[in-house]
């Protein structure tokens, strides 16, 4: 049978320790070379053990300070279901009304700024393209919870009311109801999620500390014509939401056959 990693090991005892209350919450652990002493570990295993505990938000590490308790914090489940966004709401806001909890958002959109190379990819246009930006932070009790940094190419909105995301008539609708007014129905949701840790700017909007673990998602809105008209980077706090993808399965339908209704087989 594998032996346990030692890191895993320090970091249940440390934990035990911790829900024993050992620590108060907002009080400082012993130093890591300390406890590096007192386990019998090198420092780059206590390291290891303290990151954990960091990411699971048992702990949290202040520069230049120390580690301490953290107060616990519930996770807020958000879900990403097509059949939500089929029905006309916005992927970004997809599950921000979770067990109960009103989503708000505050957003700031900006006109005509050049699509970046890696946009401009995404956005299947060419680099310098005008764009319309919208920075959005999300709320929950007041708390954020989420990021996202959404791009949609302005040869397809200019002139339109629905030019800016968050005014006209259709202001905080969605990108599935603001594309339909004007003619353009979505078809297909991409997402891509991929772990990472918080930057300083994230951090700071996010009311989290630097390193913390957070969930990116590339996502990218194409039309039934595979045509991508919006793409977002958004970003999740680990400790303050989970994310849970939901896949619906098409239903068997009637058809008729020899003069009978019978059940297609999927």
């Amino acid at each position: 049978m594998p032996r346990e990693a030692p890191y895993l090991a320090v970091a249940d005892a440390l934990c035990a320790r911790i829900l024993a209350g050992e620590w108060e919450i907002g009080e400082r652990l012993p130093s890591r070379a300390r406890l590096a002493e007192e386990y019998g570990v090198g420092r780059n295993v206590m390291q290891r053990a303290v990151d954990g505990l960091i990411i699971k938000g048992l702990l949290e590490g202040r520069a230049g300070s120390g580690t301490y308790v953290r107060m616990p914090r519930e996770r807020l489940r958000m879900v990403r279901s097509r059949h939500r966004e089929r029905r006309g709401g916005s992927p970004s806001r997809a599950g921000a009304t979770e067990r109960g909890r009103a989503g708000t958002w505050d957003s700031h959109s900006q006109a005509c700024v050049p699509a970046p190379g890696a946009i401009a990819e995404r956005l299947a246009i060419s680099p310098g393209d005008l764009c319309v930006t919208t920075h959005y932070e999300f709320l929950a009790d007041g708390q954020p919870v989420q990021l996202s940094e959404s791009w949609e190419p302005m040869a397809l909105t200019d002139g339109t009311p629905i030019v800016l995301p968050e005014t006209g008539p259709l202001a905080g609708k969605g990108v599935v109801e603001r594309m339909r007014s004007i003619g353009v129905d979505i078809e297909t949701v991409v997402e891509l999620p991929r772990p990472a840790r918080a930057t300083q700017a994230q951090a700071n909007l996010l009311g989290i500390s630097v390193g913390d673990l957070v969930l990116q998602i590339e996502r990218t809105i194409y039309d039934t014509d595979g045509r991508p008209v919006e793409t977002a980077d958004i970003v999740i706090p680990d400790v303050r939401r989970e994310v849970v993808y939901e896949f619906g399965i098409d239903r068997p339908q009637l058809v008729e056959a020899s003069g009978t209704k019978s059940h297609s087989r999927q």
